[in-house]
């Protein structure tokens, strides 16, 4: 992370925290119409030690079992452990976070799961200047996959990166491939996507352009994707991949989320940080997919590392 100092605080954090505001009301309109019948709770709280935000999420829908979209906007005098570990310099510092987070759960096991977020940051101490960084990106978790939706996948992902940088999307994706990785299952959680953070050298107005752009492509793209595979026929067997691979999700989210463990960290809202938890679950002890099987697939093509573009 490069530090700048031009960045006019009271100017670029009312204009990112509305800026995501609308993001989230666009995506809650863009979701209710491809479910094509379920809607959203939506939901504003406070929180009295420093913030505000708006939890929304469909449940029960006809093509998305739950899809939860939150926003927030904390502050605080510390920044929490899951901050300071990667910059111990900004201990102490008083901070402000605002960011939006989006996880799709399909019904259907043939649409894979989604999730994005877009989150700021600016961390300030008396005697030195503000130091401000963009974090977020995307990745996709199928449970059957399919090549063409995985390269169209990345290709909108590496079109967002090259309107930055061309050299980016590799890196990004690499960054995406380590981070969304369960060590103690020694797999990936999906086929990944972009993942940065710290991002600030090309300046405010730059990034915060790029960020739109990497909101934008996640949103159509996974959209498109979702409408091709939500009617595939599917049974039981299918079902119960789709849950029992959802249980790698859920360990992800609650060992090594940065977002969910910076949310406990801060002591924010318990309902809101965990709303990325699907609703239906299952583990199976000792399980493995039979050779040759859809599901040894996943395994075999899909989840071992490769390019997608």
């Amino acid at each position: 992370m490069k530090k700048i100092d031009s960045i006019d605080v009271a100017y670029a954090l009312p204009k990112v925290k509305q800026y995501l505001q609308d993001t989230q009301d666009q995506f809650c309109e863009a979701f209710t119409a491809a479910d094509e019948g379920g809607s959203f709770i939506k939901d504003d709280w406070q929180k009295l030690e420093g913030g505000e935000g708006r939890t929304c999420v469909l449940t029960q829908g006809n093509t998305f079992e739950r899809i939860g979209i939150g926003f927030s906007d904390v502050y605080g005098q510390a920044l929490p452990p899951a901050a300071t570990k990667r910059h111990p310099e900004l201990k102490d510092c008083s901070f402000n976070a605002t960011g939006i987070s989006i996880i799709a759960h399909p019904n259907n096991p043939y649409v894979p799961t989604a999730h994005a977020n877009i989150r700021f940051f600016v961390a300030q101490k008396e005697g030195m200047q503000p130091v401000w960084w963009f974090g977020g990106g995307y990745d996709l978790t199928p449970y059957y996959g399919f090549e063409e939706d995985c390269r169209a996948w990345h290709q909108a992902a590496k079109t967002a990166c090259d309107s930055l940088n061309p050299n980016l999307y590799a890196q990004f994706k690499s960054e995406c491939d380590r981070y969304f990785y369960i060590k103690h299952r020694e797999e990936p959680r999906g086929i990944g996507g972009i993942f940065f953070d710290d991002l600030n050298e090309q300046g405010f107005e730059v990034t915060f352009n790029f960020v739109k752009r990497v909101a934008d492509s996640f949103l159509t793209t996974y959209l498109n994707i979702a409408k091709k595979r939500k009617n595939h026929p599917y049974g039981k067997r299918q079902k119960q991949f789709q849950l029992y691979r959802r249980g790698r999700y859920v360990e992800f989210n609650l060992i090594y989320d940065r977002g969910t463990l910076f949310g406990l960290q801060f002591g924010g809202r318990v309902e809101s940080i965990l709303m990325s938890l699907p609703p239906q679950v299952r583990w199976e002890y000792n399980w493995h997919p039979e050779p040759g099987t859809p599901e040894a697939e996943l395994y075999e093509r899909f989840l071992a590392p490769r390019e997608w573009v």
